[in-house]
């Protein structure tokens, strides 16, 4: 659950799956139990909901489906829904069976403000067609392949499966029955002519094992065709002569899973969730997937709906770190497989190049410690020695004793060489050289110490015949906040596509899985330890430059940058998703603030970006001027920085 939202939608409507109890053959009976959850959804600000499959007769009638009673019950029954839709501010899509001439349809009515506004019939029988097709006719026949009018209270009605409804600007389509299953569902056809939400009514029998495929399949074939769908299979109350029904519902978005029923239950469930049709739209603008395919000779009925100025509670869970999973037992495995891309990266640069000599500027802190990591791995895995590799650890200023003990506890430990070298008295020489006081803690005095130790790193490499491996990650490259020319310069970044917040996770499952004690236990000293780049004398030994105070915290840096990349999104998007995301950890002022700090430094450090070594790619998300981000060095950050003055 969210915040409320008062000021817009951000491109979000609210769509459900609902499950209602059933009674097989029993229409009024049903018809109320739809009715009753319609008026649920609308007073939570539903805009469209789905039922399940032939869910005005119940889905396991069997033969009782081609009986003239039944078939009249459930058309007098679409009747009273119809009527009562007139009292919800919403779209319903309700399943039942539709006599038309001389056949029977499986159908989906798409109802809303009294009137029907389209019926959809079933176009595939697919693994149920030994049964489906004694009671229904395939939608595949001529008969309803092409648009008819039916008489529903004198209102023509279109009966086709190609059609898409449109409500609040975004159109969609309807399955019936379950086609995430099928070789070549009819969604993707759907979603080529603009459909951004697939709703689907299915009634999908239980099978040990089965949910797991059907969750798998819907959230993958979401990402498929950069839509969401909306999934609904019957529940409770249908027969249990010879199967279940467990009442399964998924929301999926571009490959997320949104929201999901309980399994089993047998009370009835109303699944919510907000869809982000500006994420889906901006999706495929990136893909080029559908260019040119919009208009197409589907029929497009719009529904007017009123509009909703009531405050809603947003349906939909942010994750504050979206380059982390949110689930915990996806984790391990995650930072495993980008560790390995890290590390297959750096052995192919290392056997091009044919270097058995590695160079690294080990600090003590987050960023060299996982390039560190990756560069053990790749050597083990070259079967080249560890001795190749050269730690560098470069006192200066602002060096405390607990980077510097860790720095040199792990080189030692990880059994690569260590080589110490104080910069003090080379940057003091330099100092000297160019006039600059070294009382003066300017830009200047930070950034000597970063390209001494940059020359340093340069020239040992050309000594031992090595490459300098880069340690700045993603989040720095995004902010600029690298030395030109000195910690930003490398021959081989590891940790280029790698944020801030991942590079923590990535260090602290490293640590876990360490089976040398005296590493693992500086791992996690490391974890620990506040980012600084150490530039500044250090009080009493302890750190005096803390990163995170000078440019703000990274998560909500990472979280920008995820969701102005990845997206497309606006400063006021991103603040709405943010409030939500970090739920009160930060004021609005403060997010406004460090919002501010990143376009600003975004847009004017390009240039350090438009130089940046080579380095692998990790994440959907990237900063590279060859792959993935081509931003002029001189673009203005104006617009965006006045949509965030105009936020306070």
């Amino acid at each position: 659950m969210g915040k409320i939202d008062t000021m817009n939608n951000f491109g979000f409507i609210k769509v459900a799956a609902a499950i209602p109890l059933v009674k097989v053959a029993d229409c009024e009976y049903n018809s109320g139990q739809i009715i009753q959850m319609m008026e649920q959804a609308a007073q939570k600000g539903v805009r469209v909901v789905v039922f399940p499959e032939l869910s005005v007769t119940a889905y396991t009638c069997g033969d009782l489906m081609q009986q003239s009673l039944l078939l009249t019950e459930s058309a007098k029954t679409l009747k009273r829904i119809v009527v009562a839709s007139n009292d919800y501010n919403l779209v319903a899509i309700v399943g039942l069976p539709l006599a038309i001439g001389d056949d029977v349809y499986n159908c989906a009515a798409v109802i809303a403000q009294g009137e029907i506004k389209g019926i959809v019939p079933k176009t595939v029988i697919g693994k149920d067609a030994a049964k489906e097709s004694r009671w229904f006719a395939g939608a595949c026949d001529a008969k309803c392949s092409s648009v008819e009018d039916y008489m529903v209270n004198n209102q023509p009605v279109t009966i086709s499966s190609n059609q898409l409804f449109e409500v609040d600007g975004v159109r969609f389509g309807v399955e019936v029955g379950d086609s995430s299953l099928l070789p070549t569902p009819s969604s993707i056809a759907l979603a080529e002519q603009g459909a951004k939400i697939i709703f689907n009514l299915a009634a999908t029998a239980e099978q040990v094992g089965l949910r797991r495929v059907i969750e798998s399949s819907i959230v993958n074939h979401s990402q498929r065709i950069n839509a969401a769908l909306v999934y609904a299979s019957s529940g409770y109350g249908e027969s249990t002569s010879d199967e279940v029904y467990a009442g399964n519902a998924f929301i999926a978005e571009n490959g997320v899973l949104l929201a999901q029923s309980e399994r089993f239950s047998i009370d009835e469930q109303l699944i919510i969730a907000d869809v982000d049709c500006e994420l889906l739209t901006n999706e495929r603008r990136r893909n080029h997937l559908y260019s040119g395919k919009a208009n197409s000779n589907a029929v497009v009925t719009e529904i007017y709906l009123d509009q909703d100025d009531a405050p809603s509670v947003l349906h939909r869970v942010i994750n504050p770190m979206p380059f982390i999973p949110q689930q915990e037992k996806q984790l391990s495995e995650y930072c495993e497989e980008v560790f390995s891309i890290q590390t297959l990266g750096l052995m192919k640069r290392l056997s091009h190049t044919s270097c058995i000599s590695a160079v690294i500027g080990i600090s003590g802190g987050l960023d060299s410690t996982l390039a560190l990591l990756v560069t053990v791995k790749a050597f083990d895995r070259l079967g080249l020695d560890r001795k190749g590799i050269v730690g560098v650890t470069m006192p200066g200023f602002g060096t405390t004793g607990r980077t510097y003990n860790n720095a040199v506890t792990l080189i030692k430990e990880l059994g690569i060489t260590l080589r110490e070298i104080s910069i003090a008295a080379a940057c003091r020489q330099h100092f000297a050289d160019i006039g600059l006081s070294e009382g003066d803690m300017s830009v200047t005095f930070e950034n000597a110490q970063a390209r001494e130790r940059t020359q340093i790193l340069m020239d040992i490499a050309n000594m031992t015949g090595g490459m300098v491996v880069g340690t700045g990650d993603m989040s720095e490259l995004a902010l600029g906040w690298a030395t030109y020319n000195g910690d930003q310069m490398s021959m081989y970044g590891v940790n280029c596509n790698i944020a801030k917040t991942l590079v923590r996770h990535l260090v602290t499952w490293a640590a876990d899985n360490e089976v040398n004690q005296l590493v693992k236990s500086a791992l996690y000293d490391v974890v620990d330890t506040p980012v600084s780049p150490e530039l500044l004398p250090a009080n009493d030994d302890q750190i005096a430059q803390k990163t995170e105070d000078l440019v703000g915290p990274y998560e909500l840096h990472d979280f920008f940058l995820y969701n102005f990349l990845r997206h497309g999104f606006s400063p006021e998007k991103i603040l709405y998703l943010a409030e939500n995301a970090f739920n009160n950890r930060y004021q609005r002022e403060v997010i406004i603030k460090w919002m501010k700090i990143f376009f600003r430094r975004f847009f004017t450090q390009q240039f350090k970006r438009s130089a940046s070594p080579d380095g692998v790619k990790v994440c959907s998300v990237g900063v590279s001027p060859r792959g993935d981000w081509q931003m002029p060095s001189d673009a203005s950050a104006a617009v965006w920085i006045a949509a965030c003055d105009k936020l306070n």
